[in-house]
């Protein structure tokens, strides 16, 4: 019996989205930027992230990786509350070590995922990025373009069976058409071998199929903002004449 019951739980996490956001609320603080987020993304879906400025793409992606927290919603990985390991999450902050070379810092972004890259990998990975024969560099030495391409270079060799989903916050920054090209073949391969990507962009994501468009999801405090707003005016009103009748008094003694 025990063994039938979680052979269910198996099949149900296997049939089940690999992320699923339920009525989630993403704030900043105690602020809610968006509220009652629903979105299913299953295995073969490149989900476009988009919005309005200050609408919380990054934070909600901060979320989603587990390292803002989530006050108020779930979020279902494979219909649990967390995947064995992490989602992938590529950001602004790119985790470069400064006094690492190329290469180690590579290796050490894979050893995260219990990938242990050969010499050949880290090679064929960085041609990938146009940065062959930059293993040895030191990454101080990088341009803002360059430490970006090191940190996506670990794209190249990451598979569904390390993290099923990647969270990618604005990747094709700095990267000139070829590598963007690139990049989105290399999204279409992830998904198509069972993976999912949920990412934002300011430039066009031919190969999404899917969008989430955060505007959408705003909290709908226009009426209490204005209550609130009348309050506080008729309060100040209230207190002005208040003042006002006691200088008069005082005035007539």
């Amino acid at each position: 019996m025990l063994s039938d019951k979680m052979n269910a739980q198996t099949t149900s996490a296997n049939f089940a989205p690999i992320l699923a956001l339920q009525q989630l609320t993403v704030q900043r603080g105690d602020f809610p930027l968006c509220v009652h987020i629903n979105l299913s993304l299953n295995s073969g879906e490149i989900c476009h992230l988009i919005g309005a400025n200050g609408t919380g793409k990054t934070t909600l992606l901060m979320q989603l990786a587990g390292l803002l927290p989530v006050l108020q919603g779930d979020i279902l990985y494979q219909g649990r509350s967390s995947l064995p390991l992490a989602p992938l999450y590529v950001s602004h902050q790119l985790g470069i070590h400064p006094s690492l070379t190329v290469q180690q810092n590579l290796t050490f972004l894979l050893n995260l995922y219990g990938i242990q890259p050969t010499s050949t990998q880290i090679e064929e990975a960085l041609d990938w990025v146009d940065l062959s024969g930059f293993e040895s560099m030191g990454s101080n030495q990088l341009s803002a373009g360059q430490t970006r391409r090191v940190t996506l270079a670990r794209l190249y060799l990451m598979t569904p069976e390390q993290t099923p989903l990647w969270l990618l916050d604005e990747p094709f920054t700095a990267l000139d058409v070829s590598m963007v090209a690139r990049l989105q073949q290399r999204l279409q391969q992830f998904v198509n071998d069972g993976g999912a990507v949920l990412m934002t962009s300011h430039q066009p994501v031919k190969v999404a199929n899917k969008q989430l468009n955060l505007s959408d999801y705003l909290p709908d405090d226009t009426i209490d903002g204005f209550e609130s707003d009348s309050i506080f005016d008729t309060k100040v009103n209230l207190d002005a004449n208040t003042s006002l009748n006691h200088h008069h008094h005082q005035g007539v003694r």
